[in-house]
C-alpha cells in the first residue's frame, strides 16, 4: 500500500510540473494571439489608408502574394495563362 502511495504521491508532482508547463505554453500562445490581433488590426489600418489615398486594394494584396512566391514559378503560371487566353480567344 506505501507503494501505491509513493508512486501516487510521484505523479501528482510530475503533473504539478507538467500542469505548470502546460499553462506556460497556454499563456505564451494567448499572449502571441493578443499580439496579432494587434498587427492585423494595423494591417488593416494600412489598407484602409492605401484605400483612402485611391489605390485598388485587391491589387496591393495580389502583389504582396506574388512577392511571397519564387519568380520561376510565376513565370510558369503566367506562361500557362498566356496560352490557356490564347486558346480561348481572350
Amino acid at each position: 500500500m506505501a507503494t501505491q502511495e509513493n508512486n501516487l504521491s510521484e505523479r501528482s508532482e510530475d503533473f504539478r510540473v507538467t500542469a505548470g508547463e502546460i499553462r506556460q505554453f497556454v499563456e505564451r500562445f494567448e499572449r502571441l494571439e493578443d499580439e496579432k490581433k494587434g498587427i492585423q488590426e494595423q494591417m488593416t489600418e494600412v489598407m484602409a489608408e492605401a484605400k483612402g489615398r485611391g489605390y485598388d486594394t485587391k491589387v496591393i494584396r495580389k502583389l504582396i502574394a506574388l512577392r511571397k512566391r519564387d519568380p520561376d514559378d510565376i513565370a510558369e503560371e503566367e506562361a500557362v495563362l498566356e496560352m490557356y487566353r490564347e486558346a480561348m480567344g481572350v
